[in-house]
């Protein structure tokens, strides 16, 4: 873009200089008229990008459309890679001389690579369609104000489906183009055009798989329970398919490196794994009649179950629509999703002593589980933090022909870390997120500026429930751990260990918060997505890798435990300090809010 700034002077003018007389023969220009349809597929895309669940400001679409591209970059990066996979050369000595030859990939291997592309795409688009899933259905403010217009209903049910279509090849296609484009220079395949057609159709169904057995499940289940009961078990199914999804991606390395024995055996264990479906796709078109003849069952139970859950989403789609809206007209009679209920006494006797501390913690209570926006950061941190679990404490291995599961030691231990970690840093997101302040000008008009006491309540709430969670998942992997890690010593050391981290992250999480969580006015965004994504993977990967051995250490013995206590004690009271100093620093601070100007006329409401 700086380039392109200097070069303006030298580009041609945007607008061509003309005279009046031209001017007036030209007539007057007339801006392209759509049609209703149209306006209304438009307005529903829109909605898509810019909503309550991505932002509430108009910078949902560029962000959301970033996100699409960055979903594009894990397998276009994998592409890039095999090119020096399928181009390693090999040194041959013959006669003094060194020749060297290019090497051919090994069969399973190149299988593996396809398997890695087809899985992507499934994942990619599955979690793309539970994160927008809410916006497939109409909602309030459609009914308040569609209701008002001269609109069939027939027009604009057929919109909104012209809507997802839409939106859902658009992400299909941003999500794989640049891998597709990249990868026939990369393996070098001996018709190109034959790999292509494979390739391109094998990701594509995987994707529309994904995408139609979300919106089936979603259709099935608001048509037979309502809008009311579906809504209450919402965030869970969410974030079980989110889980799930992620599971696969990270099992896939696992999933491909056992695939030549269980494609050999012929065990049934494969049939029940959609990734598998696709990749016979693939293979089936890449290698025709002369594939093995497991593609081609695979392949067809592919298409068949593809076909059966578009039929069935179709089908589903138009019932659960109209239950949604009428549901809607009819009222929702109570309070579809409860507050999130901590346990009062325990705050109002230990942390909350304060009226100060007791209104923000009623007020994330009562918060965090309304707005869409926070509950899909819950169910993305949630889903991720089990999925890395999951995947780091299962192990598959092959017996006999047959698949057996068993469990990773090293896996239990690095899943305390894991909870702890993913658990504080989605509350910490959902906190700092941008949100309406509507909420926030009564704060300011009563306390002014946050003080310590404000701060202090989000950041305990956030160490309560790190700790439940941790100690949660502690108590719940106690029995699948090996005998002796489930000694009192072990066991002491382990909780020791829970404590120490959930305290620790919490204080490098809250370090820097300066506002009430939800509170945050909407301002252009700034934030770099490498420079945020880096501090996830520079300071999570350490934390456990290096947790066994840090286990380890503590359940040596006594010394270790006191010693691993005093540090963990003195860390903690040197990071308290240095955040009551910050917040007392900046309480003191004469600058004005961004959007304090405003506040006395509009109260931070919106014009």
């Amino acid at each position: 873009m700086r380039i392109l700034s200097l070069l303006h002077p030298f580009s041609p003018p945007e607008h061509q200089v003309l005279s009046l007389e031209v001017q007036a023969a030209m007539g007057e220009a007339h801006p392209p008229e759509y049609g209703q349809f149209a306006i209304l597929v438009r307005h529903f895309l829109e909605r898509f990008f810019n909503n309550e669940m991505v932002s509430a400001d108009e910078e949902g679409a560029a962000r959301l459309l970033l996100i699409a591209c960055v979903a594009g970059l894990p397998n276009f990066i994998a592409a890039v890679y095999l090119w020096s996979l399928y181009h390693s050369a090999s040194p041959i000595h013959r006669h003094h001389h060194v020749i060297w030859i290019l090497g051919s990939r090994p069969y399973w291997s190149r299988v593996g690579d396809h398997y890695f592309f087809v899985a992507y795409s499934l994942v990619a688009m599955g979690i793309v369609t539970v994160f927008e899933w809410d916006l497939f259905f109409p909602d309030l403010i459609d009914l308040f104000v569609m209701s008002s217009l001269p609109i069939r209903q027939l027009r604009l049910f057929l919109a909104r489906v012209a809507a997802i279509s839409i939106f859902a090849f658009g992400f299909l296609l941003l999500a794989n183009l640049l891998s597709t484009l990249v990868l026939p220079l990369a393996v070098d395949p001996p018709s190109i055009w034959r790999f292509l057609e494979a390739h391109t159709l094998a990701v594509a169904a995987a994707g529309v798989f994904a995408a139609a057995f979300v919106l089936a499940l979603q259709g099935v289940l608001l048509a037979l329970l309502g809008a009311n009961l579906f809504r209450r078990i919402s965030l869970a199914l969410q974030g079980a398919l989110i889980t799930l999804l992620l599971v696969l991606l990270c099992l896939s390395p696992l999933l491909a490196e056992i695939l030549p024995a269980i494609a050999h055996s012929g065990n049934g264990w494969m049939f029940y794994l959609p990734p598998y479906w696709f990749l016979g796709l693939y293979q089936r078109g890449l290698q025709g009649p002369s594939a093995l003849p497991v593609y081609a069952r695979l392949a067809h139970r592919g298409w068949s179950i593809t076909l059966l859950l578009l039929a069935v989403a179709a089908a589903a789609y138009p019932v659960a629509y109209w239950r949604q809206t009428r549901q809607l007209i009819e009222g929702t009679g109570g309070r579809a999703i409860r507050a999130w209920r901590t346990p009062e006494r325990f705050f109002h006797a230990a942390l909350c002593r304060n009226p100060a501390r007791r209104a923000v913690c009623h007020f994330i209570n009562q918060t965090l589980l309304r707005v869409p926006r926070y509950r899909i950061n819950l169910v993305m941190y949630g889903g991720l933090g089990l999925s890395l679990a999951i995947a780091g404490i299962l192990r598959l291995q092959l017996e006999g022909g047959r698949v057996r599961a068993s469990f990773a030691a090293d896996g239990i231990q690095a899943a305390i870390p894991i909870a702890a970690f993913w658990t504080i840093a989605g509350l910490r997101m959902a906190f700092a997120a941008p949100g309406d302040s509507r909420a926030h000008w009564i704060f300011r008009s009563i306390h002014g500026k946050p003080t310590l006491d404000h701060l202090l309540a989000a950041k305990y709430w956030a160490l309560v429930w790190g700790m439940i969670v941790t100690f949660g998942v502690l108590a719940g992997l106690a029995p699948l751990a090996p005998a002796e890690a489930r000694t009192p010593r072990a066991l002491a050391g382990a909780a020791l260990a829970a404590a120490g981290l959930c305290l620790l992250l919490d204080d490098l999480f809250f370090l820097n918060v300066k506002i009430i969580p939800f509170t945050r006015p909407h301002a252009p965004d700034r934030t770099n997505l490498a420079t945020a994504l880096l501090k996830y993977i520079a300071f999570f990967p350490p934390l456990v890798l290096f947790a066994p051995d840090y286990l380890a250490w503590i359940e040596a013995s006594l010394f270790h435990m006191l010693a691993a206590a005093a540090f963990l004690l003195g860390a903690h009271w040197w990071l308290r300090g240095r955040h009551r100093r910050m917040v007392r620093e900046h309480f003191i601070l004469l600058d004005l809010e961004e959007d304090e100007d405003e506040f006395p006329l509009k109260l931070g409401l919106r014009s």
